[in-house]
């Protein structure tokens, strides 16, 4: 997808609320296990409950993964499901794949032409030659992660290293990168204040921020330091979204909590834009 396309789609919405498909069968409504594809019938009911009031849809790869072939499956539909019926919906593999050359190639390939995602997350920690393969995919898109919202982040992503944190050098270096245009960045909302050092050294650059709902994150400190003219922002809420319900009335309880985030961030775009 083209990146204007998806900048169109936040302004008509007035939302850049990206929803997460963390769909793990041990909290799924029970009644649905008796679906033949619990994991796609509880996907497609989230789906279509929510699809008016966000722009993108991310599957975690790991909730697919864990079920072997039929998760594979699951996946495969959803996506299908999401190209057919609602193409102008970003979507994200967060896959955090990252490795080198011709295995990076192998990974773009799976998800950007098999199972037609629009982006992948992917970690950085191997340089280069285990970033440029995905951003070599036109219309495609690499998230990459620079500073995440869990607990572990301090290990590593803001130690100083030769006089700045790590995290700044990620980003900084991957700006170089060839089709940097393609790059965007992951930036926890629980690191919020982080944001305006970071909109210094990636100006335009869209942001995929985890954090705001389950984990604390604050909407209105995202937008205050990370929101640019072309919005720049895709705000994930999953298990807050998702899991509102565990009864049969689990879709329009996800609906209805992502109309009141999407509601909230259309006064945020009024209040920046």
């Amino acid at each position: 997808m083209e990146i204007q396309k998806l900048v169109a789609q936040i302004k008509r919405k007035k939302s850049f609320l990206c929803v997460g498909l963390d769909t793990d069968l041990e909290k799924i409504p029970p009644h649905l296990l008796q679906e033949e594809d619990p994991i796609f019938s509880f996907n497609k009911a989230i789906i279509d409950a929510t699809h008016e009031f966000c722009v993108a849809y991310k599957p975690n790869i790991a909730f697919y993964e864990a079920y072997g072939l039929d998760g594979w499956k699951s996946l495969e539909k959803t996506m299908a499901y999401l190209n057919d019926k609602y193409p102008e919906q970003f979507t994200i593999a967060d896959a955090k794949r990252g490795d080198i050359g011709n295995t990076s190639t192998r990974y773009a390939k799976a998800f950007f032409e098999t199972l037609n995602f629009d982006a992948i997350t992917v970690a950085p920690y191997m340089g280069k030659d285990s970033v440029e393969p995905f951003t070599a995919f036109e219309n495609k898109h690499t998230i990459v992660l620079a500073l995440t919202s869990n607990e572990g982040a301090y290990d590593f992503q803001t130690k100083i290293v030769e006089g700045t944190e790590l995290y700044k050098t990620v980003l900084r270096t991957t700006t170089t990168y060839t089709n940097a245009d393609r790059l965007m960045y992951v930036v926890g909302a629980t690191k919020a204040s982080y944001l305006k050092e970071i909109r210094e050294i990636v100006p335009n650059s869209f942001l995929l921020v985890p954090g705001v709902g389950a984990q604390g994150g604050s909407l209105e400190e995202v937008c205050q330091y990370g929101m640019t003219q072309e919005i720049g922002l895709l705000v994930n809420s999953s298990r807050g979204i998702i899991y509102a319900s565990d009864s049969t009335d689990f879709a329009s309880a996800a609906g209805a909590k992502a109309k009141a985030l999407q509601q909230a961030m259309e006064a945020q775009l009024k209040m920046y834009l």
